[in-house]
């Protein structure tokens, strides 16, 4: 297979990482997740990966990966012909992993990303790529005209890497045209602000993210009803989840929650329901 050049902007680049990891792990015996088409991508792209290699935070990836297709997947299994927005989608394949062919699914993403993207991935006739930033307000009304809903939009490493006021704007933006939908997303606290420059993964790049949030259920203040309907740590997962975990991953959560490290503690994982 030939090589792809990755041409990505310095915040595009962080969707390598954990493409990188989901490909790490289907390798695994005991693997939390098996992507074998991220294999085949990492293995066709021209990029160092191995400075990746080792790295805690690609099994910290895989898991709020993990959380992201349980709430896609439990909405699916509610709303079977709903509608799936991937907001920065990047290289993900969770289309591959939970959709059954009734959802109406969007692939989000700005230019650069969705070029690379196409490289692997093809429109289909209920699945549509979409080359747009998340604060542009054209691509939900190709959303709205093709889509009925009802809506889950899945924001996975995306909007801690834009200014607050850029995030309330998407808030506020999903929250006018899609009343009543679910927005899953993870947020960073100050203690994983500040040490960036130290996180094994992210000082291997050059973006960082911009947006402090301490205290998630405030997100809820920000659109009179809306409510916060799940908040996790990578140390206090879903039990369903935590559960389904190989032994291994579940001794090492239990040896992060006992240390309680702000880099663990502040980050956390996010379903909120939009008024």
């Amino acid at each position: 297979m030939a090589a792809h050049t990755a041409h990505l902007g310095t915040v595009q680049e962080t969707l390598l990482i954990p493409l990188y990891g989901r490909a790490v792990e289907t390798r695994k015996q005991n693997a939390a997740l098996r992507d074998p088409r991220a294999e085949e991508i990492v293995a066709s792209i021209d990029y160092d990966f191995t400075r990746f290699d080792n790295l805690p935070s690609l099994i910290g990836t895989v898991l709020r990966t993990s959380v992201f297709d349980r709430w896609v997947a439990d909405f699916l299994t509610t709303r079977p012909t709903g509608t799936v927005v991937e907001i920065g989608t990047g290289l993900n394949t969770r289309y591959e992993r939970v959709a059954d062919g009734q959802a109406r699914w969007f692939d989000l993403d700005l230019p650069d990303v969705i070029e690379l993207r196409r490289r692997f991935f093809s429109d289909a006739e209920r699945r549509t790529m979409l080359a747009a930033s998340v604060t542009d307000e054209t691509w939900t009304d190709v959303v709205a005209a093709q889509s009925d809903g009802p809506y889950f939009f899945a924001a996975e490493a995306v909007l801690p890497f834009l200014e607050e006021r850029d995030v309330r704007h998407v808030i506020d933006l999903l929250a006018d045209r899609f009343p009543g939908s679910l927005l899953a997303l993870d947020t960073a606290g100050p203690g994983v602000i500040d040490t960036q420059d130290e996180h094994d993964a992210l000082s291997k790049v050059d973006a960082r993210m911009r947006w402090s949030c301490a205290d998630p259920p405030r997100l809820a203040d920000w659109r009179p009803g809306a409510h916060l309907l799940a908040s996790h740590t990578l140390t206090s997962l879903p039990p369903r989840l935590h559960d389904e975990l190989p032994a291994s991953y579940r001794q090492m959560l239990s040896g992060l929650a006992v240390q309680r490290l702000p880099q663990v503690e502040e980050y956390r994982l996010n379903l909120i329901r939009l008024p």
